[in-house]
């Protein structure tokens, strides 16, 4: 059994009241020690001395370990001291150490990591043949980023900014309060808080205060000439420096899975702050209808600690009439992260920018800080070589060019020296740049979570200046945009119906509207009795929305009921839904297929119908990226026009059911006001100009052309018996006539009626030829008929004046009948 030593570390007392002079009172067994009393406890609660020393025979395992006992008594008028508080401590195990020990290895700085050139080779690799195809439209472009986007960098909640920088600019973001972080130790590594109280702790006893301190036990040799045990307590804060003047800025982001406090399962939430006498916050600032609301709020306090140490952050439930609820609190010791040895006054950033969104916030420099951190670990300072951009530091060198084998590519980094000095600092384990989620807690409900807040809080000591420009969290306000969709035409849209005929045919029309703002659904007009899938409609949809460009959201602010006192904010993404229908007029219409366009990542249409299909609509980014169909977006691009597919799912695979030719325009509200166009093909008609299509009413469709309307309801249906039917009516045409006509012909063939004809003519040519020889040799008749001499053919004349006549020549006439 060696006697060993316990070293206490005594730095103050917190929250006692009503007391004058306290003191502490260590006892352990038969051993007691006692601190000197603080005299001025209103204006310094430390004591005096910081170390003690309590020596006593005791057994060496920790097991074994006898319990501690400590108590406050206040020095009173009239030498009366008073027991104010005790707290007992039952195990010393987690505080013994064995500076001894063969295997005592005293603590040591994390090793620095050093690049490996390969896998960034490979990673350069796979993000230049490997990515998706938007990368190199995000780099052409600059993004707008702030706090907000390393927000959500870190969270992942938004695939948004792929800013190429981002890496620069990290943020971590713990689910837990800071103090319980494993690697920080509870933010209690310089000195532990103990609860006092009034008599033998129970689960409901109430505190009545705080001691401030540490415990170091480890065997101590009996021989006074042997070497002393190193002290444990080596370093602390000047004790001058105590009460100290500080800033103190706090950030709260939002709220998480708050407890509902109202009839509508919501609450109306604001946020109060409480630093000793000072309270900050506004119940008129209320987030409305939200169990998650976003506050964005930094509030700035002055305070001295330790006399206002304890930091408390209530959250309210909004009420009309009846007082506030309270929903929860949690406290935050603004004393614990001052005197820390992790940094955790404000965490370090991933960069040091001397200017832009991701500005240093700290009071001093990484290089100040460095110097800062050897001395609290009792090291030298480091000594900086700007000829070669190397430091000096715990006995080794380290480079720049270890740390950035390649020159930065982020904006408004700040000179080499203070770079190098950062990335030694992110080696110490320190506290980085964060969001911590505090739980709340009521008084009303002890132990039951009512929900979490993000923050985070910097505290700066104005004996180091001037800090440097707060961070802007405000939310981000959404811009009113105005959407512009011109339905022209379709095509191979599927064909639901059956006409009259029998045929199939589908009368088109097409939805659309905004994903969220499904109440502005508008709609085209129909297009009747199309039988290809093809339709014409040069119809306008327009569509406002209110765009958070940084998130990729469309934000939506409307009461839930008429009776409602404030809007409930919805977020949702900018998705254009197209839907396209088949008009029925006594039955139910008929759904065709549908599109939906997500404006932030959409595919780039097709020129041409024919080389529209529905790989265009695959985002799954396994194929490289010359394998990938082109994506862009609308809010970059600002106008387009080209034929996308339509899809309907069937037995659980989408599939093609139409085209549609769209031109798609995104406006700001200041372009749509400087060049209106209304909806459909209304006034103002312009930008451009729409004309109706040609449509024929299918009422007076059969009254218009009845023989091209029956040709061509009955041709596809009937064609090839119109064709047999032809060709037979034809070819017994054909026979009929031959069957006529045979009769005659045979009749001719035999009979031979032109001999019959030809015979009296030739009679009549004879006759003829006598009567001229006869006149020739009659001189008598000649001299009967005085005058001229009549010509030959005047002879003729007679003859020849018509069929009559020659007959009568030929024929004597017959005797009349008697009668």
């Amino acid at each position: 059994m060696l006697p060993p030593v316990r070293q206490i570390l005594v730095w103050g007392l917190r929250n006692l009241k009503q007391v004058r002079c306290p003191q502490l009172l260590v006892e352990c067994w038969e051993e007691a020690l006692m601190t000197e009393p603080i005299k001025d406890y209103q204006t310094n609660p430390n004591f005096g001395q910081s170390v003690l020393f309590l020596t006593l025979f005791m057994p060496t395992e920790a097991a074994y370990a006898l319990p501690l006992v400590l108590k406050v008594v206040d020095n009173r008028d009239f030498g009366q001291q008073t027991m104010v508080g005790q707290a007992n401590i039952d195990s010393l195990q987690h505080y013994f150490c064995d500076p001894w020990a063969s295997d005592y290895v005293p603590p040591r700085l994390p090793s620095t990591p050093s690049p490996r050139p390969r896998q960034q080779l490979l990673g350069n690799l796979f993000e230049k043949f490997w990515f998706t195809s938007s990368k190199a439209e995000d780099e052409d472009e600059p993004q707008e980023v702030d706090w907000w986007s390393k927000l959500f960098w870190a969270t992942g909640d938004n695939s948004f900014p792929k800013y190429q920088d981002r890496d620069y600019h990290s943020l971590k973001v713990y689910d837990c309060e800071l103090e319980a972080v494993p690697a920080f130790q509870g933010l209690q590594d310089f000195c532990q808080t103990f609860r006092l109280y009034q008599e033998q702790p129970k689960s409901d006893s109430p505190v009545v205060g705080e001691f401030k301190g540490l415990f170091r036990v480890y065997p101590f040799p009996e021989n006074p000439e042997a070497p002393q045990p190193p002290r444990q307590f080596q370093l602390w804060p000047q004790k001058d420096d105590f009460p100290q003047q500080c800033l103190v800025r706090v950030y709260v982001v939002r709220a998480i899975n708050l407890q509902p406090q109202d009839y509508n399962g919501l609450c109306d939430c604001y946020v109060i702050l409480k630093l000793g006498q000072t309270e900050l916050g506004n119940r008129d600032k209320y987030r409305p209808n939200s169990l998650d609301p976003i506050f964005g709020t930094m509030f700035e306090l002055s305070c001295t600690i330790p006399l206002e140490k304890d930091l408390k952050i209530e959250l309210y439930d909004f009420d009309l009439f009846s007082p506030d609820d309270k929903i929860g609190s949690t406290v935050i010791d603004l004393e614990n992260r001052l005197l820390s040895g992790y940094g955790a006054r404000c965490g370090l950033s991933q960069s040091y920018c001397k200017s832009g969104p991701f500005r240093w916030r700290d009071q001093v420099p990484p290089s100040f800080l460095l110097e800062h951190h050897a001395k609290r670990k009792g090291l030298p300072p480091p000594l900086f070589s700007p000829e070669d951009d190397s430091v000096f530091y715990n006995g080794r060198k380290f480079k720049l060019q270890h740390f950035e084998p390649q020159p930065p590519s982020a904006r408004y980094l700040g000179p080499k020296r203070e770079r190098l000095a950062l990335h030694l600092l992110h080696t110490q384990g320190l506290v980085p740049e964060h969001i911590e989620t505090r739980t709340l807690y009521s008084d009303s409900q002890p132990g039951i979570d009512q929900g979490k807040v993000q923050m985070w809080v910097d505290i700066f000591p104005k004996k180091l200046g001037p800090p440097g420009p707060p961070v802007n969290i405000r939310p981000r306000k959404p811009k009113r945009y105005e959407l512009r969709c011109i339905i022209w035409k379709t095509a191979q849209v599927d064909l639901k119906s059956v006409s009259l005929s029998n045929e199939k045919m589908s009368d088109i029309y097409i939805k659309g509207w905004l994903f969220g703002l499904e109440k502005d659904r508008q709609t085209t007009d129909i297009h009747y009795h199309s039988l290809t899938g093809e339709g014409s409609f040069n119809w306008r949809f327009t569509f406002t929305m209110d765009y958070l460009a940084a998130e990729q959201v469309c934000v939506l602010s409307q009461k839930d009921y008429i009776w409602s006192m404030d809007p409930t904010e919805m977020k949702f993404p900018p998705k254009l839904i197209i839907q396209v229908w088949d008009n029925d007029i006594f039955s139910p219409d008929d759904f065709l297929g549908v599109l939906e366009l997500d404006l932030c990542d959409m595919p780039l249409p097709a020129q041409h119908a024919k080389l529209c299909s529905v790989r265009m609509m695959d985002t799954d980014s396994m194929w490289p990226h010359f394998l990938q169909h082109q994506r862009f977006s609308l809010f970059k691009k600002k106008a387009v026009t080209g034929w996308w597919p339509c899809q309907v799912l069937e037995n659980g695979k989408w599939r093609l059911s139409g085209k549609v030719k769209m031109t798609l325009e995104i406006l700001s509200e200041k372009e749509a006001l400087i060049r209106p166009a209304g909806r459909g093909q209304s006034e103002p008609n312009q930008y451009p100009t729409l004309h109706p299509p040609l449509h024929t009413n299918p009422m007076l469709t059969w009254f218009q052309s009845p023989f091209r309307n029956l040709c061509h309801v009955f041709w596809k249906r009937y064609r090839f018996k119109i064709i047999a039917v032809s060709i037979i009516s034809i070819i017994g045409l054909m026979l009929f006539s031959f069957m006529y006509s045979t009769p005659s012909y045979l009749a001719m063939s035999w009979v031979k009626p032109e001999l019959r004809l030809n015979a009296p003519i030739k009679i009549f040519t004879s006759v003829i030829n006598s009567l001229n020889t006869s006149n020739g040799s009659s001189p008598t008749l000649a001299t009967r008929h005085p005058g001229p001499e009549p010509a030959a053919h005047d002879d003729l004349k007679p003859l020849l004046q018509g069929p009559k006549n020659h007959l009568q020549d030929i024929f004597p006439e017959l005797p009349a009948p008697e009668g």
